[in-house]
């Protein structure tokens, strides 16, 4: 063996040479690799007795992509397109041995290779569109050119992985085999020489472009309804554009076109603010005051307390990831009631080919049923998730810490009570805390982790760990009303409702929400929720609106009730124009006094959006937040905010604190609400011209 460089070595086996990275922990193609694999194929290929070449990694994966941290950096040869034409202009053949995942570049490089072997658990991919981005290394051009235009494009816009055996029948790989991938990567070199396998480069090959070149109107059907779905995302719209000249240009000229879209990517909002959400998702990982050393508790074993709507999906959520769950209800009805409704929605999925039976009934078989809380004696997590009243919860918490054994994380899925008051029935409160999952829990990624003041380190780090076990991308919260999430939310509907009062109607606020990008209006989503919900949490609060509160004192509670904000037909989840809220909405404004007038589209989007970055940036200051990129990380996960815009304080960084600042003052101005008075936070950063990414980078 012989070491080009630090990461970089090579070695001849017989007539075959052999290329190993060993950058951990994922090979990540950064410029120490990439300098080595041009100067390990330029030696192998001047060593006449090699006949062909196997590049293969050592440790878990195969060069899972780019390296991410060069992005927006000056570019430093060899870039990884020059390290692709090596791989594709070898004078030997060059075999890609593939084992754990070659993703984004890692595929691209796999592309410019001869030949491509797998292991069975390998997987390949292009998931640059997750990172506002296209595979500009080659992806989009040598993709199609092996899979067809149509499947390339599935391909680059969902940005999901293919296991090993699905790339084989696309014929993204030529072999998978079992056993080491080394091995395997050099028996079909074996193979290619002693048959003479035809060794032609994939820019070079052409049949699979015929048919689409010949009549591209399923690919442009296709394009056009993926358009439709990313409307306004510049990625999309990029990763189109350059699978379509797959089959329309020469691959030179696409790939220097390809060239020019991704530096334009690199340098717009939508794809920072996706490379954002990326690192902010990684950094909420990390508590501070955690010691390396304090290791989460195993989780064997769930018990849920409570079989309605969300507890179901709690449920869910567990046994999915294969962790057993007992179900636990106060009577037999409800708890039969929530069971038959988690078999229920698996059984739609498998209807939807979503979910196989075999997987469904492994799943039902991991769910169990009780209705005494004494059954989760034996179980490592409880997850209360009974309706929001503080007595009820507090009995349920003096039972579970009796019944259960020491070292029991008890969690409540409280959205908005004060957990230290839950805890003060325990005897053990550092076991304790908030867990408060997203509805529908079985599907929403957002996992809140409530601390309260004597929760233990352990059991912060159980939640985390479980959490993100169960597929949830978990952020710790201090305790307050509302915690991060609907603390925040509060000041969103709070504009709503005064924008209703001033001359706003339902479908303006929800239109100029989804025109920012969110997939469903705020009034949409209350509707959805239930309107109740809210008018609870207002008279628990003392927040009277007078809109929102009117239109449930008529017994409109939303789409449960067929109408609330809108009007649903029945058996419809579709909004359509309520007149009777439209009449409430002008005899509320005129009872107040309020001369309404027209508000543009533009003004809506500022006054539900800036008000709520404010208190965000108060939830910060407070500590309620460990760091302004988990505020951003709960806005993108659990409440709709579009990922390519990256969260409420990363677009008041885009936007410029200065001009929030000056708007937030302008609101105040217009009202008597005190929380439009700037944060000092938020003001403090726009006097200094800075932003909240800096701020969080000094704080580090």
């Amino acid at each position: 063996m012989k070491y080009i460089n630090e990461v970089i070595s090579i070695r001849v086996d017989g007539d075959i040479g052999v290329i190993i990275s060993d950058s951990p922990p994922v090979n990540a193609l950064g410029f120490v690799v990439r300098d080595g694999l041009i100067r390990a194929l330029k030696e192998l290929n001047a060593d006449s007795t090699v006949r062909a070449i196997v590049l293969a990694c050592a440790g878990r994966t195969f060069f899972a992509g780019a390296d991410i941290t060069e992005f927006g950096k000056p570019k430093r040869e060899p870039v990884l397109q020059s390290v692709i034409a090596a791989l594709e202009s070898s004078i030997r053949p060059v075999i890609a041995a593939i084992h754990g995942t070659a993703l984004g570049g890692g595929l691209e490089v796999a592309l410019g290779c001869a030949f491509r072997v797998a292991v069975p658990a390998a997987k390949v991919g292009l998931p640059e569109i997750n990172l506002g981005l296209l595979a500009a290394a080659g992806g989009t051009q040598r993709l199609p050119r092996l899979i067809g235009p149509e499947k390339a494009l599935e391909f680059c816009l969902s940005g999901k992985p293919a296991g090993a055996a699905e790339a084989l029948d696309l014929g993204i790989i030529d072999h998978v085999a079992d056993g080491d991938v080394i091995e395997a990567g050099l028996a079909f070199a074996r193979r290619a020489i002693d048959e003479a396998l035809p060794a032609v480069p994939v820019r070079d090959r052409e049949e699979k472009l015929a048919a689409t070149r010949a009549d591209p109107a399923a690919f442009e059907a296709a394009a056009a309804a993926w358009s439709k779905r990313t409307k306004g995302q510049a990625a999309p719209a990029a990763n189109i554009a350059s699978v379509r000249r797959s089959f329309t240009q020469p691959i030179d000229q696409a790939l220097a076109e390809d060239a020019a879209a991704i530096a334009e990517l690199i340098a717009g909002s939508q794809s920072r603010a996706l490379r954002h959400q990326f690192f902010a998702e990684r950094e909420a990982a990390k508590i501070p005051d955690i010691p390396a050393d304090i290791t989460p508790r195993p989780v064997s074993k769930v018990a849920v307390i409570g079989a309605g709507t969300m507890g179901g999906g709690i449920a869910m959520s567990f046994v999915a990831a294969g962790i057993p769950v007992l179900l636990i209800d106060a009577t037999r009805e409800a708890l039969d009631r929530g069971i038959d409704r988690i078999r229920a929605n698996y059984a739609g999925s498998v209807k939807r080919g979503s979910l196989s039976q075999a997987r469904m009934d492994a799943q039902m078989a991991l769910l169990t049923g009780a209705t005494e809380r004494a059954a989760a004696a034996d179980v490592d997590l409880v997850v209360e998730a009974v309706f929001e009243d503080m007595d009820l919860k507090k009995t349920i918490f003096r039972e579970l810490d009796a019944v259960t054994r020491p070292g029991t994380v008890l969690s409540s899925n409280t959205s908005a009570l004060d957990v230290d008051e839950i805890a003060s029935v325990l005897t053990r409160p550092e076991d304790f805390l908030g867990m408060h999952f997203f509805a529908p829990a079985n599907v929403m990624k957002l996992l809140e982790v409530v601390r309260a003041a004597k929760t233990g380190q352990q059991a912060i780090a159980t939640a985390m760990a479980v959490g993100k076990r169960i597929g949830k991308v978990p952020v710790l919260s201090g305790n307050c009303d509302g915690f991060i999430g609907n603390r925040i939310i509060a000041k969103r509907s709070a504009a709503a409702e005064r924008l209703l009062q001033q001359g706003a109607l339902p479908p303006d606020i929800d239109g100029a929400l989804k025109a920012f990008g969110f997939p469903m209006g705020p009034l949409e989503i209350n509707d959805m929720s239930g309107l109740d919900v809210g008018w609870s949490i207002r008279k628990r609060r003392g927040t009277p609106f007078p809109i929102a509160d009117g239109i449930c004192e008529c017994g409109w509670f939303g789409q449960k009730t067929g109408q609330g904000y809108y009007r649903y037909e029945p058996g419809s989840r579709t909004p359509l124009p309520n007149p009777d809220v439209e009449a409430l909405i002008l005899e509320t404004s005129s009872r107040l006094g309020i001369t309404r007038r027209v508000i543009g589209r533009d003004e809506i989007t500022e006054r539900l959006l800036y008000p709520l970055i404010n208190e965000a940036a108060r939830v910060v200051e407070e500590g309620i937040a460990l760091r302004p990129s988990d505020v951003d990380v709960v806005y993108v996960n659990g409440y709709g905010w579009p990922r390519w815009r990256g969260g409420p304080l990363f677009h008041a960084d885009e936007v410029g604190l200065a001009t929030i600042v000056a708007r937030l003052d302008a609101f105040r101005a217009d009202t008597d609400d005190q929380s439009l008075e700037p944060a000092a936070l938020l003001r403090m950063l726009a006097e200094q011209g800075s932003t909240f990414a800096e701020w969080q980078k000094s704080r580090a």
